[in-house]
């Protein structure tokens, strides 16, 4: 069937008015959207929430993180930081989750433990971290044992039929479930001294040869003591996932027996790949949380920002939102028989 070139030319004209139609009808529709949100924010303040005391690297961070997201959020809200202080960070966990209010003016840099200690039913933890609506991370920098030049050991290798005495603050402790861990899952043989109070502690207690070895942060080193790593005074043996562009040593994955002791050593180690992750409080509307994630986003592109950070030398490689909603649903599917597993290193 053949049509006339005018009703033909005329067909087109109009399907292409119906296209820009449509797509001027999605603008104003998406413009809406992002007014809405505006609207709600302008004149707020948003608390963001943190589960230690002031001081801390996790404190600096979200601290830094407020200063400069507040204007990256539509309609400019306030946001200040609150430290809500217990339980390792469970406190405020768990007020992010039940208490505060879920109209996305309540967000917290839920503490890098808090995932593993739900998946391995910690006491006290009455939050899925699945349902946080979860924003981003400015980075990561893994776990390390690093040990002192005069103990002789500088590979994980010779730590496997060597002795080392670790510093640790209590059992329960990344410091003490760090080195635990290798103990139970690589082979070492590490006899951890409890009872120490922060790193700073534990790295003067190594200096002093009370002890031979201390788990720390790799970005920790690099920012506290680089002159040790500058002189060698410490042998870095190991690093958890993801690992570190600069540093060169196996990481504990890698030297998991088999699958099943890789996956518990992913559980265990969870926290290291989430970083000081940042999430809303469950039920936040989508647009709002949208909103609050592509906020973050801007941020970790700042200028401003990128210099504060670097200044302050925080690792920086971000994790969006998204991924981090993806890494806690993984975490929280670990197959019961290695939870069990998992839960007994980092509990007993």
């Amino acid at each position: 069937m053949h049509f006339p070139r005018r009703v033909m030319r005329s067909t087109i004209a109009a399907g292409r008015l119906c296209v820009l139609v449509l797509a001027g009808l999605a603008s104003v529709a998406g413009n809406a959207r992002a007014d809405q949100v505006a609207d709600f924010y302008r004149g707020k303040t948003i608390n963001l929430y943190i589960g230690v005391n002031v001081g801390g690297g996790y404190d600096f961070e979200a601290r830094l993180l407020a200063r400069f997201m507040k204007a990256h959020i539509p309609g400019n809200p306030t946001l200040v930081p609150q430290n809500i202080v217990g339980a390792g960070g469970m406190k405020m966990a768990n007020y992010l989750y039940s208490i505060a209010p879920q109209d996305g003016t309540a967000i917290g840099m839920v503490p890098d433990t808090m995932v593993a200690a739900q998946a391995v039913g910690i006491e006290g933890a009455e939050f899925d971290a699945n349902k946080f609506l979860w924003i981003g991370t400015i980075g990561t920098s893994p776990q390390t044992l690093a040990v002192w030049h005069t103990a002789g050991v500088q590979t994980i290798e010779q730590a496997r039929h060597q002795q080392l005495l670790v510093a640790a603050s209590n059992p329960g402790a990344a410091t003490y479930i760090f080195p635990r861990m290798l103990n139970e899952l690589i082979g070492t043989k590490l006899k951890i001294v409890s009872g120490y109070q922060g790193n700073g502690t534990m790295v003067v207690a190594m200096e002093r040869g009370e002890v031979e070895a201390v788990s720390n942060s790799w970005d920790s080193w690099k920012s506290l003591n680089p002159d040790w790593l500058k002189d060698k005074k410490i042998n870095v043996l190991v690093q958890t996932e993801p690992k570190a562009q600069d540093l060169h040593v196996p990481s504990v994955e890698d030297l998991a027996r088999n699958d099943d002791d890789r996956k518990v050593i992913q559980l265990v180690t969870s926290g290291d790949a989430l970083g000081k992750p940042l999430a809303a409080a469950p039920n936040v509307p989508a647009d709002r949380v949208k909103a609050l994630r592509e906020a973050f986003d801007a941020t970790m592109k700042d200028p401003a920002f990128i210099a504060a950070a670097t200044a302050a030398k925080i690792a920086f490689g971000p994790i969006s939102g998204q991924q981090l909603q993806d890494a806690v649903a993984r975490i929280l599917a670990t197959p019961k028989n290695l939870v069990a597993r998992a839960r007994a290193i980092i509990t007993q």
